[in-house]
């Protein structure tokens, strides 16, 4: 993929628009995962934390930061991030370092769910690598609900 292309496919997901005129949410997300790099570099989610790029805010601690999602995939879609990405770009590059922040966005996760009167029930997500569909290395866990989950997930 081109880099110009790469960069299209990047800026729809942050934006919420896609780079064709009507691509699936399915296709989107896959072309951005697929054009993800993992990188030092700053990700959007450090922007967010950093407050340079706006996002609706429904908690925030010293450790963990949760925002609505641009593109729902559910009527609840809430991102957990930690505040430190600290090296953990997805799960399969946690270390044994990493579990209270990883029990931590759990735990968030549940308490956000609460806060959103998803007491029916919720989906976590954690993306991971290119074909686990992850667009942002720095780890994040979805939360879904407010509908009947199917299943398989897909």
């Amino acid at each position: 993929m081109s880099s110009n292309k790469r960069l299209q496919v990047l800026n729809s997901h942050i934006s919420g628009s896609g780079v064709d005129q009507n691509p699936s949410p399915m296709s989107s997300e896959k072309d951005a995962a697929l054009a993800a790099v993992p990188s030092d570099s700053p990700t959007i989610f450090d922007k967010i934390i950093n407050k340079e790029i706006p996002a609706n805010i429904v908690y925030e601690d010293d450790k963990v930061l949760a925002f609505r999602d641009v593109a729902p995939q559910a009527p609840t879609h809430i991102l957990l991030i930690p505040k430190v990405r600290d090296g953990l770009t997805g799960l399969s590059k946690a270390e044994e370092r990493h579990c209270e922040i990883l029990g931590r966005l759990l735990y968030t996760a549940k308490v956000v769910a609460k806060q959103e009167g998803l007491e029916e029930g919720f989906r976590i997500v954690i993306n991971d690598g290119p074909n686990g569909c992850q667009s942002v290395y720095h780890i994040h866990v979805h939360l879904l609900g407010g509908r009947q989950m199917n299943w398989p997930p897909g």
